[in-house]
């Protein structure tokens, strides 16, 4: 939803530090995410935008447009709608703390630097995009610091989550720890 945002930002031409512009923005911006046959799609302004959210020029700037008030307190608003039609599972740098604070089971998932500019220069290549590791390496580097302190709902764990180290997980290992640990959760509450 925050890359959906910052793409629209980016459309605009709106600069990252015009506040009030982006502000004026979000007055008539629509996201939703739906859910087509089991595959996630973002939609910005009933326009399906899920393959240009990842977009390198959309990574670079979304930690700017994410740290402002009104960005966040929008998201937050839709996300939490979002959850009220249904159980939901949700991923995001403040899901556990500031979004849902109250979820019954939440995981913090971590990787080395490393690791994470591997899966993205793989998600790049994919993309047809050549980029030098060490410069994904720095570009993760600085926008978890960005995140993690800036003022509002900064990056951080929440004290009740589940930390998994994935640098040397595959997806389908990350899948069957999570799974099976929300199993087990739900067993032991006698939950189905």
């Amino acid at each position: 939803m925050y890359r959906a945002v910052t793409l629209k930002v980016l459309r605009e031409k709106i600069p990252l530090n015009d506040e009030n512009g982006i502000r004026s923005m979000m007055e008539g911006t629509a996201i939703e995410l739906r859910n087509p046959g089991g595959t996630l799609a973002v939609f910005l302004d009933g326009v399906e935008v899920s393959t240009e959210i990842r977009a390198e020029a959309v990574t670079r700037a979304v930690s700017a447009v994410s740290r402002l008030r009104e960005v966040r307190t929008a998201m937050v608003r839709e996300q939490r709608r979002s959850a009220q039609q249904s159980d939901i599972v949700a991923e995001g740098r403040d899901i556990g703390t500031v979004v849902f604070p109250d979820a019954d089971l939440k995981f913090f998932m971590i990787a080395g630097i490393e690791a994470r500019a591997r899966r993205r220069q793989a998600d790049l290549a994919a993309q047809g995009i050549t980029m030098e590791l060490d410069a994904i390496a720095r570009a993760i580097h600085e926008r978890d610091e960005l995140d993690s302190t800036r003022s509002e709902s900064p990056l951080r764990k929440a004290a009740d989550a589940i930390e998994i180290d994935t640098s040397d997980l595959t997806i389908e290992e990350q899948v069957t720890m999570v799974v099976n640990t929300a199993r087990e959760r739900l067993e032991r509450t006698g939950r189905q």
